[in-house]
């Protein structure tokens, strides 16, 4: 029987197997207050989205998990264990490392928006440091051909998330935001946009 890892509002994540490979499959399971047509759609639509974004930050250099087998018709996605660490638990546990780990997301986001992909959650939870670096997981609810405007709220929401669940390390997320600003093509558009977003949150 498969070991639940993790359940979210919208997927269901278990330990497998994929000939004889250590693997988690990430199931988008039916809704009941859905019109079930409307909801196969729906869920069959954010799992070949989710493939699709995992698959091009692959390319564009991103280290994220591999796909092993993708079933629409069952909404979900077979992909890889990938064996380490979420960043969250080693910046709790491990203080001394923040200022790397903060260079290297700072270099993997930089990279993920330089090819116009957005993550959608950006959070310190799904990333997991391995031997690669940091594995981005959990594109859910990414976005490709993404605009300043996507990627401002992308950084925002880093940036929330980050000082929220690592108080005490502003000068490290500092580290990270000017990796990123130094790895992208327009940064100064997007640290407008950033100041933009962050403008209207102040006044709503």
């Amino acid at each position: 029987m498969e070991n639940e890892v993790a359940r979210g509002a919208e997927a269901v994540v278990t330990d497998s197997e994929y000939i004889g490979r250590a693997a988690v499959c990430k199931t988008r399971p039916p809704k009941g207050y859905r019109f079930p047509e409307l909801d196969s759609r729906l869920r069959m639509s954010r799992t070949r989205n989710e493939a699709k974004l995992m698959h091009e930050a692959k390319n564009a250099g991103v280290r994220t998990p591999c796909i092993y087998d993708v079933d629409l018709s069952e909404c979900r996605i077979t992909m890889e264990r990938v064996e380490g660490r979420t960043v969250k638990d080693v910046l709790e546990s491990n203080p001394e490392m923040a200022s790397g780990i903060s260079v290297m997301i700072g270099a993997t986001v930089a990279r993920l928006h330089s090819a116009r992909i957005c993550h959608g959650d950006l959070t310190t939870s799904n990333m997991i440091l391995c031997d690669e670096g940091i594995c981005l997981i959990d594109f859910s609810m990414g976005c490709g051909n993404a605009t300043e405007e996507d990627m401002g709220v992308d950084i925002r929401l880093l940036e929330r998330a980050f000082t929220s669940a690592h108080p005490g390390m502003e000068s490290e997320f500092s580290t990270l935001i000017e990796t990123y600003y130094d790895g992208i093509p327009d940064s100064k558009a997007i640290r407008k946009k950033v100041e933009d977003i962050r403008n209207r949150c102040r006044y709503t």
